[in-house]
């Protein structure tokens, strides 16, 4: 575009012919899930879609209470998943709209104000403070023209503009004659021919980054797909085994298909989706009260096995807001004329207007007690000479006759008589901790000349205390953190010492990832996935959003974090606090500790009942629990205490412990080993009087009911725990699983005493001796579980969990 073609601008027909050519100037958004979709998604499980073939079986063969009981169960959980996930997206919703709505133009020689998303490619953006940057253009027109692009580029410092063009090649942060696409202007003013819209900018390079990225199953999902696959070959061979041994002894073929019900009904935990989509639900609740939102309901519990982080710098570990960290020189002086040759402002509501370094200095100077506008009060500026690119420094000429100089230091020494070389080497030394250096100078008359070096100022973005503190407990954790930024190595390198990223003795290579572009965030977290570690990843920068997508766990800043980002990631931080990503890392490694203690407690009592019927039908004795009595079984005095067990509380101890490999399965050797130490301890208990009753199949059923469902009451609280016992992990600790353990015992006695019940269960004849009798059995198998702890115990045996470094988590 020619001089004089960038002082008029397009005309308005000739904008109206692009827009309707190049379309809208917005970024294409990937397609989201309907409420439709959210809620059919909670079907797709092999253990809800064995549950569902289960139903289908029994209905099929009459057993309609057994049908309906079943879906009851599906459809609680499905409703229970879709209600929290649409709690996070309506959380997510209310983040939105960071993108400019309206921009600024040059329209037939005038300036005109149009929605963004009707800015074509030849417009001249008018740009000033407070202004969001509309598209990507080149700058033709710059007056102390400043933006942040921490966003774009993960770059902290604010950017100045200016109109000579940066080397052919330079990284997107040093293209100073180029503004991008929702970048906020700090300060100054300017004009920008457009060259890219919508997805054709740097913003849209990003979303095409976005849709190439493959999201996969977290670890949870996976394991529980592997149990369902697992208990779906368990049922087909017990069905196959009995119905073989049945058809050999001729039984009738309805009543085959009625035992196999039963040994279906046996095998499969149906309750076992509920407590899944609870547990993750009341992790989510409890994530909500640390201002964490959940989109993603198996993230909760993915983050938990996290063996990597991987951070943005700017706005996640630090505050995001340059401050003054060091002064050489007095600092009451130092400050005063620096504050002198300021232009920002700060109002008396506690917002500031300006560029973020004169900010940061009339911060530091308000902490001493000065004020630039009493200060130009009390000696008014004569004149001004404008900080630019060339000259790198700004004087002020005040009514006394001072000149004060602030600016870059290589600029400002040749100035300045007596201690440069000192200067030069405190300057040096606050470089080399990732301090921006400032000079500052006072000298007499307009000329710039012959100053008299007042001290230097060192400026930074500082660490968030809450991070140092979050990272600490990362590393007592086993987790390895590695900062991803966009910023310059040395600042990077002194960011990451100062909170301890790079430990002592310890090489950096790996910890610390400084100038990387989206594409190398991507890169980085493909290669620690390739390596076989869980990552999860942060930032808020519309750059860190390819990598919050590829990663397993994608966390956002909700405050300072942009919607494309948002949009990508699994959980958002409403306050942007780091230590927040902790508090979800302990409650995730709590909820999978859970969700395998119940499974372990469901699937106990599974193979108890399939011991049960197995010994009896190798036997060839009634069957001692009808297909009913075991849906009560797995439905009600299984599912209700294992809920329980599914929201124990979180103990401390779990941020000592390994991460969990990604590729360890949820029921392992010793899980299996206590499942069917469980199963054998209760299936001779239950069988012993059914035996002795057997004259009166009624009753005799009834004591088999029984027992099995007392010996299951009294072992939850014993699964608590796999070291310790009920009363060393504090018996009130979990008031939700005494109360529904009251309530369950009671619940089985009324449901064999009253007559409708009884009728509809098949059982009776119960006296309140057999009743005692039951309840003792069912205290043996608890009491066997906790006696053997504390032989253990005695043992020398200890558990293994402990304390890791995060250089063996890292191995």
């Amino acid at each position: 575009m020619s001089t004089a073609e960038a002082a008029l601008g397009l005309t308005s027909a000739e904008a109206a012919r692009r827009l309707a050519a190049d379309g809208p100037n917005e970024l294409i958004r990937g397609k989201r899930r309907s409420r439709l979709m959210v809620f059919l998604g909670q079907f797709k499980s092999p253990m809800i879609l064995l549950l569902l073939g289960a139903a289908g079986v029994a209905g099929f063969l009459g057993d309609v209470t057994d049908a309906v009981a079943i879906v009851a169960v599906v459809v609680l959980n499905a409703v229970v998943g879709f209600l929290e996930e649409s709690k996070g997206e309506e959380a997510i919703r209310a983040l939105r709209d960071l993108t400019a709505p309206r921009a600024s133009v040059l329209r037939d020689g005038r300036v005109a104000v149009v929605p963004a998303r009707e800015v074509v490619v030849g417009d001249v953006l008018v740009l000033s403070g407070g202004d969001l940057v509309a598209a990507d253009a080149t700058v033709v027109e710059a007056h102390r023209l400043t933006t942040s692009e921490a966003t774009l580029t993960g770059e902290s410092a604010p950017i100045e503009k200016r109109v000579e063009p940066a080397p052919p090649g330079a990284p997107l942060a040093e293209q100073v004659h180029r503004v991008f696409m929702a970048s906020p202007v700090l300060d100054g003013t300017g004009r920008a021919v457009v060259t890219a819209i919508g997805m054709g900018t740097e913003l849209g390079r990003i979303a095409n980054l976005l849709e190439s990225t493959v999201e996969e199953d977290t670890p949870l999902q996976k394991q529980l797909a592997r149990v369902g696959r697992s208990l779906v070959w368990l049922c087909l061979l017990a069905v196959a085994a009995v119905a073989v041994l049945d058809l050999v002894r001729g039984k009738p073929l309805l009543d085959l298909f009625i035992f196999s019900i039963s040994l279906a009904v046996a095998a499969v935990p149906e309750g076992l989706p509920a407590i899944v989509t609870i547990a993750l639900a009341v992790g989510v609740q409890r994530m909500a009260r640390r201002r964490v939102l959940v989109r993603n309901l198996p993230a909760v519990e993915a983050l938990g096995s996290a063996t990597v982080i991987a951070t943005d710098k700017t706005g996640t570990l630090t505050t995001g807001q340059m401050v003054v960290r060091e002064i050489w020189g007095e600092k009451a002086e130092v400050l005063r004329v620096a504050a002198a040759c300021c232009d920002a402002e700060l109002k008396e509501d506690g917002t500031a207007v300006g560029d973020p370094t004169e900010v940061a200095i009339l911060e530091a100077a308000r902490a001493v007690g000065l004020d630039r506008r009493t200060l130009e009060r009390e000696n008014p500026r004569l004149g001004e000479n404008p900080f630019d690119s060339t000259r790198k420094r700004m004087s002020v000429h005040r009514a006394d006759g001072a000149l004060f100089v602030k600016g870059a230091i290589d600029t400002l020494l040749p100035l300045c008589v007596g201690r440069p070389d000192e200067a030069s080497q405190v300057a040096a030394t606050f470089s080399d901790r990732g301090l921006r250096v400032l000079g500052v100078a006072k000298g007499v008359g307009p000329e710039e000349r012959d100053l008299t070096l007042v001290g230097l100022l060192g400026l930074a973005d500082p660490p968030r205390p809450s991070a140092v503190l979050a990272l600490a407990d990362a590393r007592q954790a086993g987790i390895h953190v590695v900062m991803m930024t966009g910023d310059h190595p040395r600042t990077a390198e002194a960011i990451a010492r100062e909170m301890k990223l790079v430990v002592t003795g310890e090489s950096s290579e790996g910890r610390v990832y400084a100038r990387v572009t989206p594409e190398d965030k991507l890169r980085i977290v493909k290669e620690l996935k390739a390596k076989g570690h869980l990552v999860a990843v942060t930032g808020d920068g519309t750059n860190d959003a390819p990598a919050l997508k590829e990663a397993h766990v994608g966390i956002a800043m909700g405050q300072t974090g942009v919607e494309v980002t948002r949009e990508a990631a699994d959980l958002v931080l409403a306050d942007d606090d780091f230590a927040s990503i902790i508090a979800a890392v302990k409650e995730g490694r709590g909820i999978f500790k859970n969700i395998r203690k119940s499974l372990v407690y469901l699937l106990g009592g599974n193979v108890a009942e399939l011991l049960l019927v197995g010994v009896t039908a190798a036997l060839a004795l009634p069957l001692p629990l009808l297909p009913l009595h075991l849906l009560w079984i797995n439905l009600v005095t299984d599912s209700l205490p294992a809920l329980a067990l599914g929201v124990d509380p979180v103990t401390e101890d779990v941020l000592k412990e390994r991460p969990r490999p990604p590729q360890e399965p949820m029921l392992g050797r010793r899980q299996w080993w206590r499942v069917a130490r469980m199963g054998a301890l209760i299936a001779p208990l239950a069988l012993v009087p059914f035996l002795l009753l057997l004259d009166d199949l009624t009753t005799a059923r009834s004591m088999a009911f029984s027992t099995v469902v007392f010996s299951r009451v009294f072992m939850a609280p014993a699964a608590r725990s796999v070291e310790h016992t009920f009363f060393e992990v504090g018996a009130f600790t979990n008031p939700r699983l005494l109360w529904v353990l009251g309530g369950t015992t009671l619940l089985q006695l009324g449901v064999v005493w009253a007559p409708p019940s009884a009728r509809l269960l098949g059982v009776g004849g119960v006296t309140w001796w057999w009743a005692l009798v039951a309840l003792g059995l069912g205290l043996v198998p608890a009491s066997l579980m906790e006696l053997a702890k504390l032989v253990r115990r005695k043992g020398g045996h200890t558990p293994r969990s402990g304390p890791l470094s995060t250089a063996s988590a890292w191995r």
